[in-house]
C-alpha cells in the first residue's frame, strides 16, 4: 500500500536537508510514522507540505519520500498555483490513500480540489470554524481595544483580525469536511462538530501518538520544585494564561511562593513596535497583581526540554478556552504530572478518571482553589492517570488502527 501523507509542518529530514531549523510543534506525526512503518514495513509512504521556495523539491530519505511544494502564500489564504503541483506529487508518488493531517490550513484542499477526494482521508486536529467562537477567550471588547498596539496596526492583526482569520479558515475547513468521506478523529467532541457539517462522512476513531521521550519518564513529588506551575503554551488569547494569571493572587495567598512557568518566547518582553495585543494586555494583568517576579517564559523548547519541565512541575495547567485533545495534556498525563483543565471541547473524554481536576475556564475562583489543592498534597496517585494515557497514547494500539483505516479507505473507494 502506498500512502500520501499532506501535513502543516516540515518533517525533520527535509529541514536538514535544506538547512532548516526541525519544527517543534507536530513531533507525534513523526511518532505516527515510524510506529506505523515498524508494523508495517512494506507500505511505502510519502510525506507532502508546502515551503516557502521556488521550486518543487523531491527528497528521499530512509525509504520515505518528502515532497516540498512551493507556494507563497501565507497558509491561511487558498493558493491556486498549488493546484497544478499537487497534480505532479499525486502523479509521481500514485498514492493507494491520501491522508490530510489537519484542516487548519488550504493547501490540503488545494489537493482535493485538483486531484479529487477518492481515497482521501482528513484528520481532525483542531477545528478552526468552531475555536473562532471563543476566540476571545473571556476578554471583552474595551480589554482588547485598549490594548490594540502599534505592531497589531501595522500588520493589521488586531485580535479582531485574528478572529476573523479564524472565521475565513473556517470556510475553508467546512470545505474539506463537506467534500470527504473520510474522517479521523478522536474525540466526542469533534465527532459531533463532524457531524453538524458532514452528516454522511465515515467517521473513524484513532488516537494520537506522542512524543518519544514522554513514554520514557514518570513523575515523582520528592523530585519537583514546589509550587510551580507549568503551562505548555500562552501565546494567544485561546490558550488563556490571562485566566491563569487572574487565579494567581488567589493561589499566592496560601502559596506564596507559587511560581508560574510558560514554555515559549516571551509575549510581554517586546519593543512597542513588535508587542502584541494580547501580550500588552498579559503585560497589563502582571502589573496590575503584582506577578512581575511571578512568572518565567521559558523559551522555545526541545522534546527533551519539555519533558523535562513537566517533570519538574508541581501542577499542569490546560487553562485553554477551547481545545479538542491536547497533547500536551497526554503528555502531562502519561508522565503522571498532577494537572487540572478547563472544562471545553474534547478535554473531557480526557479526564475520565480525574474529573475533579475540571473547571469551567471562567471561573478563576475554582482554578485557585485546585491549584492550591494539589500544592498541598505530597503523595498525589498518579497510577490510574498514567494507565489511562498509556492506553490512549499507546503506539502499538494507535498505529494498528490508523492502518486498519487505510485498508478500509481503499477497499471501499
Amino acid at each position: 500500500m502506498r500512502v500520501l501523507w499532506i501535513t502543516n509542518i516540515i518533517f525533520p529530514a527535509p529541514c536538514k536537508e535544506l538547512g532548516l531549523p526541525s519544527p517543534v510543534y507536530g513531533g507525534w506525526m513523526l511518532s505516527s510514522l515510524k510506529a506505523a512503518r515498524e508494523l508495517r514495513p512494506d507500505m511505502k509512504f510519502a510525506v507532502a507540505t508546502v515551503y516557502n521556495g521556488n521550486d518543487m523539491k523531491v527528497i528521499h530519505n530512509d525509504e520515505i519520500t518528502y515532497y516540498l511544494v512551493p507556494s507563497r502564500s501565507d497558509n491561511t489564504k487558498y493558493d491556486t498555483s498549488l493546484e497544478a503541483l499537487w497534480i505532479k506529487v499525486k502523479e509521481q508518488f500514485d498514492p493507494d490513500v491520501v491522508h490530510i493531517h489537519g484542516t487548519e490550513f488550504a493547501h490540503g484542499l488545494a489537493y482535493l480540489r485538483a486531484c479529487g477526494t477518492d481515497n482521501a482521508c482528513v484528520s481532525v486536529q483542531g477545528l478552526i470554524s468552531v475555536i473562532a467562537n471563543y476566540y476571545y477567550a473571556g476578554m471583552t471588547f474595551w480589554d482588547i481595544i485598549r490594548n490594540v498596539t502599534i505592531r497589531d496596526i501595522l500588520r493589521f492583526d488586531t485580535i479582531f483580525n485574528q478572529k476573523r482569520k479564524f472565521v475565513k479558515r473556517g470556510e475553508y475547513e467546512k470545505e474539506y469536511i463537506q467534500s470527504v468521506s473520510h474522517i479521523i478523529g478522536r474525540t466526542s467532541w469533534d465527532r459531533t462538530h463532524i457531524w453538524a457539517i458532514n452528516p454522511n462522512a465515515q467517521y473513524h476513531f484513532c488516537n494520537e501518538t506522542l512524543r518519544p521521550s514522554f513514554y520514557q519518564h514518570k513523575w515523582e513529588y520528592h523530585k519537583c520544585e514546589k509550587y510551580s506551575i507549568f503551562l505548555s503554551q500562552a501565546s494567544y488569547p485561546i490558550k488563556g494564561l490571562h485566566k491563569v494569571l487572574e487565579a494567581m493572587p488567589l493561589v499566592l495567598r496560601r502559596f506564596p511562593d507559587a511560581h508560574l512557568k510558560v514554555a515559549g518566547s516571551s509575549i510581554i518582553d517586546r519593543a512597542a513596535y513588535r508587542i502584541s495585543g494580547y501580550g500588552k494586555y498579559v503585560r497589563t494583568l502582571i502589573k496590575k497583581f503584582g506577578l512581575q517576579d511571578k512568572i518565567t517564559f521559558l523559551g522555545t523548547l526541545s522534546e527533551e526540554e519539555m519533558c523535562e519541565h513537566y517533570l519538574a512541575a508541581n501542577v499542569f495547567i490546560c487553562p485553554s478556552s477551547i481545545e479538542n485533545s491536547p497533547n500536551s495534556l497526554g503528555e502531562a498525563q502519561i508522565l503522571g504530572v498532577p494537572h487540572i483543565a478547563a472544562y471545553v471541547g474534547g478535554v473531557v473524554d480526557m479526564m475520565e478518571g480525574n474529573e475533579e481536576g475540571l473547571y469551567r475556564f471562567e471561573e478563576v475562583e475554582m482554578l485557585a482553589e485546585k491549584i492550591c489543592a494539589l500544592f498541598s498534597m505530597s503523595d498525589y496517585d498518579n497510577d490510574r492517570t498514567i494507565k489511562n494515557a498509556s492506553e490512549r497514547h499507546s503506539k502499538v494500539l494507535n498505529s494498528q488502527s490508523l492502518l486498519e483505516i487505510y485498508r478500509t479507505i481503499r477497499e471501499n473507494e
